[in-house]
């Protein structure tokens, strides 16, 4: 499906590896759709050693085929660029990118939103109450049920809870909340995979072993899971977290994986495609994919930094922007 909308690309915090990976893949012709970029010209003339031709423009529909189109606010100096350092500066600046994709994206000025790394610490400093981006997205959007999708060629998880402390994470797997999430997860999956197989992790160690370990699975998650196949969905579990990974990925038996929290689902599947994984906010008005990865401080600057993860970022989101058009024309 053709689409005539180009994709905005925020460019993240720019004391990370954000810029870089962005002008390496422009350069290397990595990118191979209509793209405008949310970040300020003096970041990213900062970290343009390989001379790729920067074009700033007012709006996504001035842009122009070639150069990489650029909307600036103009928030940074090159002297506020510091690679690799917390600051309070360049972490305010991305929270603005984001805000005014999310913007445009809501507009429908731009197909969708792709965002490269921000530190929480750093943008924390002038916005204490930031959690993450997708967070922020939704309260853009006007929405509160929203969650993260991790996507890979081998497995997609989503998370119940995400950015919340382990003890937090226990007390919100609840019965709406995970119904919500099932219902999220299914609706997306089934965009992507045909007849997909999604299974639901327990909480608990061997998903509570009916009840000695734990109620969560038989008070909150049995009754969401028995609610959404009563609706159709394709959902199977509660299972024992510790050999459900395996039941997905070696032994093939399902698609995806709903998650608890979000150390279970990370952990699996950075250890599965660090550098090629996707995250995909679910419950948004928009379309929202993101690289799998922060903002590597610690490589900031040296011109090492992978751009795969983005590149996958940036397919997703022009795949998912395909469908919802399919959609749009049918409805």
């Amino acid at each position: 499906m053709h689409l005539t909308l180009p994709f905005g690309v925020t460019l993240g915090d720019s004391s990370g590896v954000g810029p870089e990976i962005l002008l390496q893949a422009f350069h290397s012709q990595e990118i191979q759709h209509p793209i405008v970029v949310y970040g300020d010209l003096a970041a990213l003339a900062f970290y343009n050693k390989q001379q790729v031709p920067l074009h700033p423009i007012t709006t996504p529909a001035d842009y122009t085929p070639g150069p990489l189109n650029v909307i600036s606010p103009s928030l940074l100096e090159r002297s506020d660029i510091t690679p690799g350092q917390l600051n309070a500066k360049s972490g305010h600046a991305a929270r603005e990118y984001v805000i005014a994709a999310a913007k445009a994206a809501l507009a429908g000025e731009i197909a969708a939103m792709v965002t490269l790394p921000m530190n929480k610490e750093a943008t924390q400093k002038t916005d204490p109450h930031f959690v993450g981006h997708t967070e922020l997205i939704g309260a853009v959007c006007g929405v509160d049920d929203v969650t993260i999708m991790l996507a890979s060629d081998q497995l997609i998880v989503t998370h119940v809870t995400t950015h919340c402390s382990l003890l937090e994470a226990i007390a919100r797997t609840k019965r709406p909340r995970i119904q919500t999430i099932l219902q999220l997860t299914s609706d997306a999956v089934s965009k992507l995979i045909p007849n997909p197989r999604i299974a639901v992790a327990g909480l608990n160690p061997h998903a509570g072993e009916h009840g000695l370990f734990g109620r969560e699975e038989i008070d909150e998650i049995e009754p969401a899971i028995a609610w959404a196949k009563q609706q159709g969905m394709p959902v199977e579990g509660p299972f024992p977290p510790d050999t459900l990974f395996y039941l997905a990925v070696r032994r093939k038996r399902f698609d995806a994986i709903v998650c608890m929290y979000h150390d279970q689902g990370h952990v699996p599947l950075k250890l599965l495609d660090f550098e090629g994984g996707v995250n995909i906010a679910l419950g948004l008005p928009i379309i929202r994919t993101s690289v799998d990865h922060g903002t590597a401080f610690d490589i900031a600057g040296q011109g090492i930094a992978q751009s795969g993860s983005f590149i996958k970022a940036l397919e997703f989101a022009v795949r998912m922007a395909s469908v919802q058009k399919d959609i749009d024309n049918v409805h």
